[in-house]
């Protein structure tokens, strides 16, 4: 029996051993297989780019398109704006100015002789009738005097009558009844000037008016010129104010004047205007004019500050907004008009209830006089043009918004400007 033998082939000396020879790492049949460690970074590497890719395609579309939902969700809605409607209207020309109030009749009350007080016949801050008695001087000398001339009087009277019934006998001459005549004719003279001296001592209203606060005691010793009370016609008051010279050429007597006092805000006292100064100041350069101003209700007193306004001839097709419209700025007065939103097409565009979707657009406008309330738009909106009444500094050019329910705010009351 032949014994079997096994041949190993041994590898020459001069070959060198590598990894891929070694027998460890040849499969079945003698195959050559890649190492673990190769085959686990190729993998880790193709998982890396893969979660790479699929983090930039979400930074890039999915988080955007995610935020822009998001956003759009969290956007409030439009804001609600009141609103008006720019008018082409007459409007009337102002010129303001400031002045005081003047009575048209005002006195001191003060006797024509001197005396004593011995009676006062009125309650200060009364009403009082022309003739009304205010004041009464002590005048019993006088009245002893009328009662001894008025004695003198009767005498002379008498005297008289015996006399021209003997010029009729002509038991006397027609000189001596002459002499009698004249007698009796300064009895009557002297009556008449005790009279006036009693009527001297009895201070009586000149005019209707109301009286100020007395000044004077019961048995105070009071010279001629002396004050005893103001009397004031409040009935009509006189508005005295100034223009520059400029001016004069606009003004006329019996345009109408509006007048405005601190006391009364929000009322409007109208008058006349009734005189001007034939002479312009040389040093304010300035016109005097006075209005005359009714005043039944005796609102208005005397040394009140006024702003006084001249109306003037209106002026015919003005476009107007009211003033809370328009934004003042250093860089220029601007309003935010109201449109109607579209798109690229020119094709209104609706919002989300329905509607026509609506925007503001800021337009620069130049502005003129102001009135009741209302400003004169010279330039930048046209008649018919929406624009936001109030609520300017919460807008900017092309905010969405939408109409208010409450309509345009009502045209504030007249406020005086200087």
């Amino acid at each position: 029996m032949e014994s079997q033998s096994t041949v190993t082939t041994v590898p020459k000396p001069d070959a060198p051993l590598t990894g891929l020879s070694r027998p460890e790492y040849r499969g079945q049949g003698g195959q050559q297989r890649p190492p673990r460690i190769a085959l686990f970074m190729i993998l880790t590497v193709i998982v890396l780019a893969i979660i790479g890719g699929l983090f930039v395609y979400f930074d890039r579309s999915v988080k955007p398109a995610m935020i822009g939902q998001i956003l759009k969700k969290m956007t409030p809605p439009p804001p609600p704006v009141a609103t008006a409607l720019a008018k082409a209207e007459d409007v009337p020309q102002l010129l303001p100015a400031v002045g005081t109030l003047q009575a048209v009749h005002q006195v001191t009350v003060t006797p024509e002789v001197g005396g004593s007080v011995t009676k006062i016949l009125f309650q200060s801050g009364a009403t009082v009738a022309a003739g009304t008695p205010l004041l009464q001087l002590n005048d019993k000398p006088q009245q002893g005097d009328l009662a001894n001339y008025k004695a003198q009087a009767k005498v002379a009277e008498l005297d008289l009558a015996r006399y021209r019934a003997l010029v009729a006998k002509q038991a006397t001459s027609q000189q001596t009844v002459d002499q009698q005549v004249a007698v009796l004719d300064q009895a009557n003279a002297n009556i008449a000037k005790t009279n006036a001296l009693i009527a001297q001592l009895l201070v009586r209203a000149p005019f209707d008016g109301v009286l100020g606060v007395r000044q004077v005691d019961v048995g105070q010793y009071v010279k001629a010129g002396d004050a005893v009370v103001t009397l004031t016609d409040l009935d009509e008051l006189y508005a005295n104010f100034t223009l520059a010279e400029g001016e004069r050429g606009r003004v006329a007597v019996g345009q109408t004047v509006r007048v405005t006092v601190d006391a009364y805000p929000g009322r409007v006292f109208q008058g006349t205007l009734t005189a001007i100064d034939p002479q312009i100041s040389s040093d304010t350069r300035t016109v005097k004019l006075q209005a005359t101003i009714p005043n039944k209700d005796h609102a208005l007193q005397p040394g009140m500050f006024g702003n006084v306004t001249v109306v003037l001839p209106v002026t015919p097709n003005q476009v107007t907004l009211p003033e809370t419209a328009v934004d003042y700025s250093l860089y220029g007065n601007s309003v935010y008009v109201v449109r109607p939103t579209v798109d690229k097409d020119g094709k209104p565009v609706n919002g989300e209830d329905g509607k026509p979707a609506l925007h503001v657009d800021r337009v620069f406008v130049k502005t003129g006089d102001r009135a009741d309330g209302k400003v004169v738009v010279l330039s930048g909106v046209k008649p018919g043009d929406r624009v936001v009444a109030v609520g300017q500094n919460k807008l900017q050019n092309g905010a969405p918004v939408t109409l208010s329910d409450q309509g345009a705010p009502p045209a504030p009351a007249e406020t005086p400007r200087p």
